[in-house]
């Protein structure tokens, strides 16, 4: 690999991880929820929110990653950019969710994924 493609995939690396940090901070979600939603260990996840680990191209935490910061983009639309409201979503039971909390739901793959289209039909009908 070039030293060009190294350092764009360094330069996306370090914008989708800082994309999963300022989420994570917004909606207040925990270092051990991260890990589990994205698929790796607390001392990994509090390493990504405290900055001292990226997120690597290519990968399976790369793909629940940008789930995540979708999830996050979504719902962000749909309250307004409210972050106290988005967090309030998340760890509310809902009833599009078997009555379970949205936050304990993404920590599947498939619930992840259902929540990201759940809100991404949600936003077409406003």
């Amino acid at each position: 690999m070039s030293n060009l493609a190294l350092e764009r995939a360094s330069n996306r690396s370090r914008v989708l991880s800082q994309a999963v940090v300022e989420a994570s901070k917004r909606l207040k979600v925990t270092s051990t929820d991260l890990g589990a939603i994205l698929g790796f260990s607390q001392p990994t996840s509090s390493r990504l929110l405290n900055q001292r680990y990226a997120i690597q191209e290519r990968s399976k935490e790369w793909e629940l990653s940008a789930h995540f910061v979708r999830l996050y983009r979504s719902l962000s639309s749909l309250v307004g950019g409210d972050d106290e409201l988005a967090k309030d979503w998340l760890t509310s039971p809902n009833n599009a969710f078997n009555k379970q909390t949205p936050i304990n739901f993404i920590k599947r793959v498939d619930g992840l994924i259902y929540a990201c289209e759940y809100l991404d039909a949600q936003r077409s009908i406003v």
